[in-house]
């Protein structure tokens, strides 16, 4: 039986802030330098369509996909992963990413009201993802670390 420690909701803020910073800026900025054709906006309120929102997209993706971590993830020892703690792959990455680089309110409201205490985002449920703690060992294998209470 394995054990999965569900990531808290504000170390997941942190995390996806973490990326903002790191991905999202660097692009807004640029967005003034592109050409016109390459500047796009669709802002109806609940969705947002931009470059920036393409590019997130894509860097989500490709990172969750490959090792369920994003830059953010990394940092704050967190991770996505199938709902029994299996690596999700590309296809589930683009599901559970497509919630929160286009629809990010409605998809934590959604989860928030509708799944109460799953600490699950809608497009988690889809794609059938779970953020997860990583608590690794930080010990390299066959050694192992006493820490004495202070």
């Amino acid at each position: 039986m394995v054990t999965l420690y569900l990531a808290k909701w504000e170390t997941r803020f942190w995390a996806w802030l973490i990326d903002i910073i790191l991905i999202g800026l660097p692009l807004w900025a640029l967005s003034d330098r592109l050409p016109p054709a390459w500047r796009f906006m669709i802002d109806p309120g609940l969705l947002s369509f931009s470059l920036s929102s393409v590019v997130l997209f894509l860097y989500w993706t490709l990172f969750e996909g490959y090792r369920g971590q994003s830059i953010g993830k990394m940092a704050l020892k967190i991770r996505v992963t199938g709902r029994t703690g299996e690596d999700i792959g590309f296809g589930a990455a683009a599901i559970e990413s497509f919630g929160k680089a286009f629809l990010l309110i409605p998809d934590c409201l959604i989860g928030w009201l509708a799944m109460p205490g799953s600490k699950q985002r809608l497009f988690n449920r889809i794609s059938g993802t779970v953020v997860i703690e990583t608590r690794e060992a930080e010990e390299p294998e066959g050694v192992t670390y006493v820490k004495q209470e202070e």
